[in-house]
């Protein structure tokens, strides 16, 4: 059964072109409060239209827990930050997690 409260979190996804960009990103989040962690995971082949080509590229995987009223906040973060022009930025919701996660998820978001 998924409450009320766990509705409310939230996987923030970005991709990037380096390592060091997503776990630039990743540190940015946690220290900030703004996601109660991070993850970093790649590399992944990318394939996707840019100005009417079709692009391929090898790219990393930044994936945060956190709140979705937390969710501005991330966005401007990252876009902040972000080398790329147009960045993927993300929401997925969590529609299920186990209640001592998701409390742990809240209590480091500051909420």
């Amino acid at each position: 059964m998924v409450s009320s409260t766990k509705s409310e979190l939230i996987e923030v996804v970005t991709t990037t072109e380096t390592r060091k960009d997503a776990e630039k990103i990743a540190e940015l989040l946690v220290r900030g409060k703004m996601a109660a962690c991070a993850q970093v995971s790649g590399p992944v082949k990318s394939l996707y239209w840019w100005e009417g080509r079709l692009e391929s590229s090898e790219e990393w995987v930044c994936t945060a827990k956190t709140i979705r009223i937390k969710y501005e906040e991330t966005e401007r973060e990252i876009r902040r930050v972000h080398p790329y022009e147009v960045p993927q930025i993300i929401a997925l919701p969590i529609t299920g997690a186990l209640e001592e996660y998701a409390a742990w998820i809240r209590d480091n978001t500051g909420s």
